[in-house]
């Protein structure tokens, strides 16, 4: 970007690093994670995940190419499982993978000689001698972003106007969207979900609120029947949730809404995932005006 369109000789650079992990069957019962280190001295880890099942990460592999075709290979499983069976009473064999998914991480190249030894931190770089300043970014990830993003106004607030509104900080005081309940609260806002909605199961409950926080009642809202949530389409995904993916967070396809947006995927088969695919096509459909009579 900076060198093809812009035509500046940046000197940084990102590293793209792949990551990737795989998911089994439930390893343990408590509630507590893992981190070991292979024998190559690399750190990985073993949590809890989706109540029924084990995570088990990560990689990291220089990587060449479109970062939206990244997959696990096969070495990749062969690895984490080994290095899990080395910890775990059990072996983890590569046929007890139900799952896996894989992420680039596009990291500030400081020049490390092997992927895991690359800083994780981010690097911003601003130019501003000449013209409009520009403001690049090296590095980063979804954890730091409200950091990030703080960081690249302070750099930039010489160039900006004064600001108003919330003061400089405020994300750090505010709470993402459905989190606005005590840290030690979950209980007692699955009790207040239950005590609304009494129709719903104790774990779908548990579930919507571990997804959405004080927004399950948002799309609770107005059900006094578990009819009122329109069709179950499997593992207690129903119409009113899919309304809410679509309406609030964006979720345009089946994959956004199992796997994206939650981990449904792992308790669906692909019939039911087809025909939340389907009740998605007539939902966009529908959302389409009418063409305007000639």
């Amino acid at each position: 970007m900076l060198r093809g369109v812009l035509r500046q000789n940046a000197p940084a650079t990102v590293r793209l690093v792949q990551g990737s992990h795989i998911v089994v069957p439930r390893l343990y019962d408590h509630d507590r994670c893992y981190i070991f280190q292979g024998g190559d001295r690399r750190i990985f880890f073993a949590i809890p995940y989706e109540q029924d099942f084990t995570l088990i990460g990560t990689t990291d592999l220089d990587y060449q190419g479109d970062p939206a075709a990244a997959r696990i290979s096969p070495a990749e499983v062969a690895y984490l499982c080994a290095g899990a069976s080395e910890y775990f009473r059990r072996p983890v064999t590569e046929d007890m993978v139900v799952w896996s998914y894989s992420g680039i991480r596009p990291l500030y190249d400081d020049g490390a000689g092997a992927a895991q030894e690359a800083t994780r931190d981010y690097v911003l770089k601003l130019e501003a001698d000449t013209g409009a300043p520009l403001l690049s970014v090296f590095g980063g990830k979804i954890t730091t972003s409200r950091r990030l993003a703080e960081d690249a106004l302070r750099r930039l607030a010489p160039h900006l106007p004064a600001p108003g509104g919330l003061a400089a900080g405020w994300t750090g005081r505010h709470p993402l969207p459905g989190g606005d309940f005590p840290v030690d609260g979950i209980e007692a806002l699955v009790a207040e979900v239950l005590q609304r909605h009494p129709f719903l199961a104790p774990a779908q409950a548990r579930r919507l609120v571990r997804a959405y926080g004080t927004r399950a009642l948002v799309l609770l809202a107005g059900a006094a029947t578990a009819a009122d949530l329109g069709e179950d389409f499997g593992a207690g995904l129903t119409g009113a949730e899919l309304r809410y993916l679509v309406r609030a967070e964006w979720a345009a396809t089946a994959e956004d809404v199992v796997w994206r947006r939650s981990k449904l995927g792992l308790r669906l088969d692909p019939a039911q995932i087809a025909a939340i695919e389907a009740a998605l096509q007539a939902t966009a459909v529908s959302a389409v005006p009418a063409a305007p009579a000639l």
